[in-house]
């Protein structure tokens, strides 16, 4: 298959790369300024997993090209109307797009533009970051994209997919229920980034702490209760399994959310919890602790970007 991944960041490089580094056809999407680099150095993953150099195929926007069988979006969601635009000229009549956003606001905006039976579902999780060199290290066993069609049907397109990203050194899933599985990551990071912005601490001293155990499980029950107002398919026990899930893991554990304000970088505040927020306030759902933390993150907004 033809695979194009829009941006060569710490989540499309290194999946993308380990998809070169099987065997399969990807090209990267990207800038002049970043395509110039790439073809100077090549990019570099360093991961617990195993390290790979590679050069890799770029293209820009203008660039001729036949459509790709595959688009895998891993861009922010703030760069999500720019990267829609960008592929454009990529996508044919058989053209699968997935993407790996967090969130799910997105979803609707790619059916609008290019068509429900372009739109696959998709999710990753990965602990990746650029260094200052564009290096892209990768520093915890969890590597996954969980992929499927959004009705949950196998069929010869998303079999052909599955081929494609089998036997790679990431962990590349089909799902027969991603959309689902896409609702339970969104309340899952709206958790965890939620309080590990707002205390500026990784995951083990909050959840250590009896009001910060306190406002992950009041988190977690409030951004469900506005998933199930508009009849999200969220598990009827997910809070507790996810609350289960945020006990188990590393002590030092950061979320990308916070890991960007700690550079001063854009951040997907709006995209993450002002969509929640807005449905809350129309439905008349009690949020206080969402309601804080998108607040917080407002904040930083205005004094940071």
């Amino acid at each position: 298959m033809k695979i194009l991944v829009v941006g060569v960041g710490a989540v499309g490089g290194y999946f993308g790369g380990r998809l070169i580094e099987k065997g399969e056809d990807v090209t990267f999407l990207v800038r002049e300024k970043r395509q110039q680099q790439l073809n100077e150095q090549g990019l570099n993953i360093q991961s617990v997993h195993g390290d790979f150099h590679y050069s890799p195929k770029t293209i820009q926007t203008n660039d001729q090209s036949q459509p790709f069988d595959v688009i895998i979006l891993s861009t922010k969601a703030y760069h999500l109307k720019g990267a829609i635009e960008s592929i454009s000229p990529f996508v044919g009549d058989e053209t699968m797009i997935l993407p790996l956003l967090n969130g799910i606001s997105h979803v609707d905006e790619l059916i609008h533009v290019f068509g429900e039976e372009k739109v696959i579902g998709g999710l990753c999780f990965v602990e990746s970051t650029l260094d200052d060199k564009g290096t892209i290290i990768q520093s915890s066993p969890i590597h996954d994209v969980v992929f499927g069609e959004r009705d949950g049907k196998r069929t010869e397109r998303i079999t052909r997919l599955e081929e494609a990203f089998s036997n790679t050194k990431a962990k590349f899933s089909l799902s027969s229920s991603i959309v689902q599985e896409m609702w339970h990551k969104y309340l899952f990071i709206t958790t965890l980034s939620g309080v590990t912005s707002l205390f500026r601490a990784p995951i083990g001293p909050i959840r250590e702490n009896d009001k910060g155990k306190e406002i992950i499980q009041n988190v977690l029950s409030q951004t469900a209760s506005i998933m199930r107002s508009i009849n999200a398919p969220i598990g009827e026990q997910i809070e507790e399994a996810l609350f289960e899930k945020l006990n188990q893991m590393g002590y030092t554990m950061k979320s990308s959310l916070q890991r960007d304000m700690e550079k001063s970088l854009p951040i997907e505040a709006k995209h993450l919890y002002g969509y929640l927020v807005e449905i809350a306030d129309n439905k008349g759902i009690p949020a206080p602790e969402l309601n804080i933390i998108y607040s917080n993150l407002q904040i930083y907004e205005t004094e940071n970007l």
